[in-house]
């Protein structure tokens, strides 16, 4: 068998893999399978694309295979150094990151491939790629672009380093719809002029594109508000996925046009199901927000008096349940709470309280940041249900334990019309006997809403940082 048919079948297996991973990852108890055959198929993947290169690059082999090698090399070490000091908390942001690099990556293999079809100031000496290829080009720095500036506009807006406030510019869905046919008529020049004898011609209009996509990638995600950022992330995660697609087109690559296929339509069909899990619609984020009216809210002020606790109350409070609820959101993953909130968890299971824990779809700031926070405690996953299986449970649960979580708990979503939340799925915690709410201060969430819960007659506040309170709940215990 040729080295190219190795190659081939190497890909089918790396795909095949691919695929297990995604089936894997869909469930918790199956995570970790799913994560190690990704990784396989990626080390595969690597391998078979490493030997093709060799087989076709026109140096000699050993420069060809050192300067892969230095690649290799530069990556790895950066990755390793960034997965291993990472903070769970800011895993959100880092993914945001790194759907930039796929962005930036698509936008130079586009003009790396125009500069070898078409070479700049050599009228009539260019390769003489067909149409279809030209299109590949321009629709592959096109996709990039855009994930390349809206994925640093979600980094920066997760960080902290943007305001999470959305930016509304005057006309600004016109603006959008503006850029796109714009986009369209420098298409229809760039493949007036784009052939083997154009030279320089048919790159003007590239480059004009994409500092229309680039500004375009930005507009869209600025004027998502900051709550919103986790299904944009997962929007993001799409478009990075058929960048990398567009990609693999341009290179003749079909295992890249596999890989970045399945991580599109997954991303997007993740998206989806965020999307109506906080009643967003779906063809709003991808148009950054067009539709969007969110009025002033009344909920957005001082919602009245709350009342204070302590450790040793809520011990007695938790002696004395018969069942408990915990809420966690991504104040937890900030104090670094999970590990008390387990131990928690066995210690009241060993009393024979029913604990278990209520997981809203968009807790933290990116899907699934809660599960693996608690997997990562080595909660049982039995214990752990989503909203949909949890919230008819409320009304019949003596204390409700909401631990850094706010606007996934803010029964303003349902009783507030004019809230920006209004119509968000949330957590019905509210219809417990108790509930205890674990917060620093009385600051609004990440939706810069306020939350009634805070202000009931059955809520009290537990102030402070959430892993010393626990651990002061454990010692009364």
């Amino acid at each position: 068998m040729t080295t190219t048919g190795l190659v081939q079948g190497a890909s089918v297996v790396a795909a095949v893999l691919f695929i297990l991973s995604l089936a894997g990852l869909s469930r918790q108890e199956s995570a970790r399978r799913g994560v190690n055959l990704g990784m396989a198929g990626m080390a595969l993947a690597l391998g078979a694309t490493i030997a093709l290169a060799l087989v076709r690059s026109e140096r000699p082999a050993g420069v060809t295979a050192a300067l892969i090698l230095l690649v290799l090399v530069v990556g790895a070490t950066v990755g390793t150094w960034r997965a291993r000091s990472v903070e769970m908390t800011q895993m959100p942001e880092l993914i945001a990151l790194l759907h930039s690099f796929v962005g930036l990556a698509a936008v130079l293999v586009g003009y790396g491939s125009y500069l070898t079809s078409y070479p700049l100031g050599h009228a009539g000496s260019g390769a003489g790629a067909d149409t279809v290829h030209a299109v590949e080009i321009y629709l592959g720095v096109l996709i990039g672009a855009v994930t390349l500036t809206g994925s640093l506009v979600a980094f920066g807006k997760l960080s902290g380093r943007l305001k999470s406030a959305p930016v509304t510019l005057p006309a600004r869905n016109w603006l959008n719809l503006g850029v796109i046919v714009a986009c369209a008529g420098l298409l229809a020049w760039y493949l007036t002029v784009v052939g083997p004898a154009s030279g320089a011609a048919a790159v003007v209009p590239l480059l004009l594109m994409t500092v229309l996509a680039l500004a375009l990638g930005w507009h869209l995600v600025a004027a998502i508000g900051g709550g919103d950022m986790p299904v944009v992330v997962s929007m993001l995660n799409s478009y990075s996925g058929w960048a990398a697609a567009a990609a693999g087109f341009m290179l003749g690559n079909d295992l890249l046009i596999i890989t970045g296929a399945l991580v599109g339509s997954s991303g997007a069909i993740l998206s989806y199901i965020m999307c109506r899990a906080m009643n967003r619609s779906f063809v709003s984020v991808i148009l950054g927000g067009f539709g969007q009216k969110a009025g002033p809210s009344s909920s957005d002020g001082p919602g009245g008096e709350h009342r204070e606790t302590t450790a040793p109350t809520v011990a007695d409070q938790l002696v004395a349940a018969r069942s408990v609820i915990i809420a966690p959101g991504y104040g937890m993953a900030v104090a670094k709470a999970q590990y008390p909130v387990a131990d928690l968890a066995a210690k009241l299971i060993g009393r024979g309280v029913r604990v278990r824990f209520a997981i809203h779809p968009v807790a933290g700031r990116l899907p699934g940041h809660m599960n693996v926070l608690l997997a990562e405690a080595k909660v049982p996953y039995d214990i752990v249900e989503g909203m949909d299986e949890i919230n008819v449970d409320f009304a019949e649960t003596d204390v409700v334990l909401v631990i850094g979580a706010n606007d996934t708990v803010n029964p303003a979503a349902q009783e507030d019309p004019g809230s920006p939340i209004a119509g968000m799925p949330v957590l019905q915690a509210w219809h417990a006997r108790d509930v205890v709410v674990f917060k620093r201060s009385m600051a609004t969430g990440y939706a810069g809403v306020q939350n009634p819960l805070f202000f009931r007659e059955n809520t009290t506040m537990l102030f402070g940082d959430a892993k010393d309170r626990l651990e002061e709940i454990l010692k009364s215990l």
